[in-house]
């Protein structure tokens, strides 16, 4: 009943708002009627039309997001629609400046905000629906509303997909959406950095050595490997919240297209019970993923002459030394990186948001919910 609920609202989906003259639809879905055949399964159908309403509008907001063009989808407006879920559903939100990620030594991630005019954004959503007691889960989504490559610029062909670089971002927004809707009794955090990746007189060059949050350093081998660099100091950001778990969300590597198409999504973990969890949601949801190794044998291929590591590994392996340098910033927490690289978008044709992972992580949440109200931990 839920996947009934979100595959009908997921075929109404239309992005037609930038349109002149709108898309005639002759018939348009009017109703939907569902048969249950015992009355005492009424109200398990009634919780499960709910549930898979509130995450078709979730992966929509994603979608709505994600489509829009990135003269319009700039990091600002990214903060205030993160304003306007925070008002629509009362949660905790906080916008960091520029001038509070200096303060915060917020380097990586400022390193990639320096050829853009656009100002970079550091958003935080809190939703608290469990006890205060509770550790947080903590959501983090890439949030490069366009990338360039910066100076290591990319080729021209398809450039106009980067403005997809943010489905990360996104993807955590439609969950907020989606868990506050269903009301779970989880207490869940969104952090989104939220920057334009440009060439410019001032953008970070190739063999620039940039201070991370952590103190680690960083040699800048390729600037157009700038997710993971604002990644890296927004998984540092949330170890203040003390989560129970965080998991980051990213169209972060090429290389997981060419290793997994556009069919899983690539799954890394520091913890192998969370990824079995995020396994099973994704197998429920039918927003499958796939693991890949997170072994130290990889590690050495970041290694540089001239900093702490590099922020390329080379070609071999690719997503999965993306994976490892985000690993060297979340010691202190159980960790999964979701590479949506290949998931979050269509191209050609029917190019265009798919609201991936939403329902993966939607269902996540939910079996969360549940052992919470089983007292399991």
């Amino acid at each position: 009943m839920r996947q009934s609920a979100m595959v009908a609202l997921e075929s109404l989906y239309r992005f037609d708002r930038l349109k002149s003259k709108k898309d005639d639809v002759r018939r348009p879905l009017r109703k939907l009627t569902f048969c249950v055949e015992r009355r005492n399964e009424l109200a398990p159908a009634e919780e499960a039309l709910t549930q898979g309403e509130a995450i078709a509008n979730g992966a929509n907001l994603m979608k709505d997001l994600a489509n829009l063009p990135s003269n319009i989808c700039t990091p600002s407006y990214l903060a205030d629609q993160a304003r306007e879920l925070a008002k629509e559903h009362n949660l905790g939100v906080e916008v960091l400046e520029r001038a509070d990620m200096e303060k915060l030594g917020m380097h990586t991630l400022l390193s990639v905000a320096k050829g853009s005019h656009e100002p970079p954004k550091f958003i935080v959503l809190k939703y608290a629906g469990g006890n205060a007691s509770e550790k947080p889960i903590v959501l983090v989504g890439k949030g490069i509303t366009f990338d360039t490559g910066g100076i290591s610029l990319k080729p021209g062909l398809e450039m106009d997909e980067m403005k997809f670089d943010m489905s990360g971002a996104a993807s955590v927004l439609g969950t907020m959406k989606a868990v506050a809707t269903m009301k779970l009794p989880l207490n869940v955090i969104a952090a989104i950095p939220a920057t334009e990746n440009m060439p410019g007189g001032g953008a970070t060059k190739p063999g620039d050595v940039i201070t991370s949050m952590s103190g680690q350093t960083v040699e800048i081998l390729n600037t157009d490997a700038e997710g993971r660099l604002i990644l890296c100091d927004a998984l540092t950001y949330v170890e203040r919240f003390e989560p129970a778990c965080v998991i980051d969300v990213a169209t972060l590597t090429g290389a997981c297209v060419i290793a997994l198409g556009h069919v899983a999504t690539g799954l890394l973990a520091n913890t192998d019970s969370l990824a079995r969890e995020l396994l099973d949601a994704g197998q429920e949801a039918y927003d499958r993923a796939w693991q890949l190794p997170l072994w130290e044998d990889y590690q050495d291929l970041l290694q540089s002459n001239f900093a702490d590591m590099g922020n390329i590994g080379g070609r071999a392996g690719g997503t999965i030394t993306a994976a490892c340098f985000l690993s060297r910033f979340t010691k202190k927490f159980d960790w999964a990186h979701l590479d949506i690289a290949g998931t979050a978008y269509r191209s050609g044709k029917e190019k265009g948001s798919t609201g991936r992972p939403v329902p993966l992580l939607a269902h996540f949440l939910m079996a969360r919910a549940v052992a919470v109200a089983d007292g399991k931990p």
